[in-house]
């Protein structure tokens, strides 16, 4: 009885939890002068729509500290991976090395990280 208990649970679950964390596959940067940078990033989500997609991708120093956020507007269903792009990202001077993260609207953050060298 249990194990019919535990399939019948797995039926009800909500099919958002299905597409799994965004994932960092990609990322680019390169220096667009006066200490900024522009970072071009490839994530990949199984989009289901607007209740479950990529939402967002940051650019996260080595301290934790968030350097820039790029908002995605919309789901990439037919669309995957998909590579957008930041500008006027600051960077501090000294820093060799950032985090890209990227974000779902059910998940949060939690899917592969992608770690960007700085040229100099």
């Amino acid at each position: 009885m249990r194990n019919v208990r535990v399939f019948l649970a797995a039926l009800l679950l909500p099919a958002a939890a299905l597409a799994g964390e965004a994932d960092v596959i990609d990322a680019r940067a390169e220096r667009a002068g006066a200490g900024t940078w522009r970072f071009s990033v490839t994530v990949r989500h199984a989009d289901e729509g607007w209740d479950h997609y990529a939402d967002a991708w940051d650019v996260v120093a080595p301290d934790g500290t968030v350097l820039g956020t790029r908002t995605l507007l919309h789901p990439h269903e037919t669309e995957q991976p998909f590579t957008r792009s930041l500008s006027g990202v600051r960077i501090p001077d000294g820093m060799t090395e950032v985090r890209i993260r990227a974000h779902d609207s059910v998940h949060g953050h939690g899917g592969a990280e992608f770690t960007v060298s700085l040229p100099r």
